[in-house]
């Protein structure tokens, strides 16, 4: 059975905050809101984690394109090759906002992800996501949760999360209600930015 935390975005609660990062530091699968839509989260630094998020999604770990979730720009260079200041004031001008930036990663990348050539970062606007990974201190692996309905191809009501997920994951958490549209993703791997996925926001370029 998971836990079920409501947090309110406005003022999120450092005490329910805790209580989150220790299922995460623990090993911990957790589905949380964002900027975007509803997803399923765990620590960067759990290989047991990662694994039952990959299988939680049907894929095989290595090869799963997992976002790195972080709270701001400064956790950047663990991950991710030295970039040029164009790319850097591209960044910052978007993030946090619902975007996920292709890079090239470096050789800092978690084990299982050691033949990957570029690493998805995500800084979320949202101060629930942003105010785990500060308390957790490095970043969290992220993918979205899909709702079978291909009407609704994102589920938003973190009750009926719950209901699905409840024997799944460890903990929902209950920001109010989620969105249905994806992050934007842009791949900045090459000379110019190319939009991948068109998702939420009006990218600044």
């Amino acid at each position: 059975m998971a836990e079920f935390i409501k947090i309110y975005e406005e003022n999120p609660n450092p005490k329910e905050i805790k209580r989150v990062v220790k299922i995460l530091r623990d090993g911990g699968v957790i589905i949380y809101p964002s900027d975007t839509v509803y997803a399923l989260g765990c620590d960067i630094k759990s290989n047991r984690a990662m694994e039952r998020v990959a299988q939680l999604r049907g894929v095989k770990l290595e090869k799963a394109n997992f976002s790195f979730v972080c709270e701001d720009l400064s956790n950047l260079s663990d991950y991710v090759k030295q970039i040029d200041t164009p790319t850097f004031k591209l960044l910052k001008r978007n993030l946090p906002g619902p975007y996920t930036f292709i890079l090239p990663g470096n050789n800092n990348l978690p084990s299982v992800f050691k033949k990957k050539k570029e690493v998805g970062i995500r800084v979320p606007d949202n101060s629930i996501t942003r105010a785990i990974v500060q308390e957790l201190g490095n970043p969290i692996i992220s993918t979205s949760i899909k709702d079978e309905d291909e009407v609704i191809e994102y589920t938003t009501d973190p009750e009926l999360i719950l209901e699905k997920w409840d024997n799944l994951v460890d903990l929902v958490i209950d920001g109010g209600y989620g969105g249905n549209i994806p992050s934007t993703v842009i791949d900045l791997t090459g000379d110019e930015p190319i939009v991948v996925r068109e998702g939420k926001g009006s990218l600044e370029l």
